[in-house]
């Protein structure tokens, strides 16, 4: 009985965090449908471009896939998955908080989108990893293979910015700090990620132990 209330309380929150993450998703690109400077095609490209958008994606799949029997996410129902994803929308929020939100103003619906996808998608899924994570699955190997995420990524907006111009944050825009700049960049938020992980790591392991007394 234990087991199914438990079950039912983690599809209840899946639901939830999956809700969440789509309006905010959907909204954003309606809002940027709206806004757009550009025609429809490159505007939905640009809107792509973007981590947070992308990460805030890969979190709403993830807890769709903990709902529905998804086989082309399969991946996702990997117990393994949990613990980089979470780094992963941890560097959106954190990111945003320290760089971002000095810059960058918003109003109204978007302002409201915007703490959606850089505040509360964030600390719901930490929250929802602190009740779920499963230490068990949580082997270097796995870890090190969601790296191929930023780094591909990474890779995608350098080659789509050198022939757009568009470089979707200042930090990474090629054209005002130059390539040397940006790569140290990349390279610092790269660390971050892994000492994300690695603290992740080392939490849920002594979650672990702790469960595990008697």
């Amino acid at each position: 009985m234990p087991d199914t209330k438990s079950k039912t309380k983690s599809n209840l929150l899946s639901i939830f965090g999956a809700c969440m993450g789509w309006l905010a998703v959907i909204g954003q690109f309606i809002l940027i449908i709206i806004n757009r400077q550009a025609d429809i095609l490159e505007t939905t490209i640009r809107f792509f471009s973007y981590f947070t958008i992308l990460t805030n994606i890969l979190v709403s799949l993830y807890f769709t896939s903990q709902i529905f029997n998804l086989k082309t996410f399969k991946f996702l129902k990997n117990d393994s998955a949990l613990t980089p994803i979470t780094a992963f929308i941890l560097i959106v929020g954190l990111v945003y908080q320290v760089v971002l939100r000095w810059i960058w103003q918003p109003t109204g619906s978007q302002m409201i989108i915007d703490e959606l996808l850089h505040t509360v998608m964030p600390v719901y899924l930490l929250v929802y990893w602190f009740f779920y994570v499963n230490a068990s699955y949580l082997k270097p190997r796995n870890l090190f293979a969601w790296l191929l995420y930023p780094f591909m990524y990474f890779i995608f907006i350098m080659i789509r910015g050198y022939f757009s111009g568009f470089y979707p944050y200042p930090f990474i825009d090629v054209s005002s700090i130059g390539y040397p700049k940006v790569f140290f960049n990349f390279m610092m938020l790269s660390v971050v990620v892994l000492v994300l992980m690695g603290i992740l790591h080392v939490l849920a392991r002594f979650l672990k132990r702790q469960l595990l007394k008697p």
